[in-house]
C-alpha cells in the first residue's frame, strides 16, 4: 500500500514519542493484510521524518518527493543528519525541477506525493494551514481529490 505523509513540522521534541506511536498504530493496521508499505514524503522535519522512520521500522520502503534541489539547504543545522541519514536509506528519491525551496515547489511536491498514494497521514491539529502547502490545505486537496485521510494528533502533541 502507498500512503503518503503531511503533518506539522514543528512538533515539540517532548511529544515525538506520541505521534511516532500513532504513525506506527496507523500504517500496522493499514498494512495488516499482509500488503507491501511504501511510505512517501518530503521529508521535512518534523512529522515526515517520523513517518519515515517508521516506515522503514515496520520493514517498508520510502520514496522521497523533493520540492526543489535546494531543498537541503532549508534544513536547519541540528536537522541535517538525521535528513541525510533518511534520504539515504529512500528506495526512490525525485526532485522537482525547481531551483528554489518556496511555497510553490512545495505545493508541486505535495500534489506529485498525493497523486501517487491511496491513503494520506496528517499528523494535524486541525488548524487552518498557515499558507499555501500546509498541512490543512493538503488534507483539503487530499478529500477533494478522493484520497482518503487519516488524521494522527495524540494526547500531548503540540507544535512549537
Amino acid at each position: 500500500m502507498r500512503i503518503g505523509i503531511t503533518g506539522h513540522s514543528n512538533l515539540v521534541p517532548e511529544c515525538v514519542d506520541a505521534v511516532h506511536a500513532a504513525i506506527r498504530e496507523v500504517l500496522h493496521e493499514e498494512t495488516a493484510g499482509g500488503s507491501s508499505l511504501i511510505g512517501v514524503t518530503c521529508l521535512a522535519p518534523g512529522a515526515d521524518q517520523v513517518f519515515a522512520r517508521v516506515v522503514l521500522e515496520l520493514g517498508g520502503k520510502v520514496e522521497v518527493v523533493l520540492p526543489a534541489s535546494d531543498y537541503r539547504g532549508k534544513i536547519k543545522p541540528d536537522g541535517v543528519a538525521e535528513y541525510d541519514e533518511l534520504i539515504a536509506k529512500a528506495d526512490v528519491v525525485s526532485v522537482l525541477p525547481f531551483m528554489l525551496s518556496g511555497r510553490q515547489a512545495y505545493v508541486a511536491a505535495n500534489e506529485r506525493m498525493l497523486a501517487s498514494v491511496e491513503l494520506l497521514v496528517a499528523v494535524w491539529d486541525g488548524g487552518p494551514a498557515g499558507g499555501r502547502g500546509g498541512t490543512g490545505e493538503v488534507v483539503e486537496h487530499a478529500r477533494a481529490s478522493g484520497v482518503p485521510v487519516v488524521v494522527v494528533w495524540p494526547e500531548g502533541a503540540r507544535r512549537g
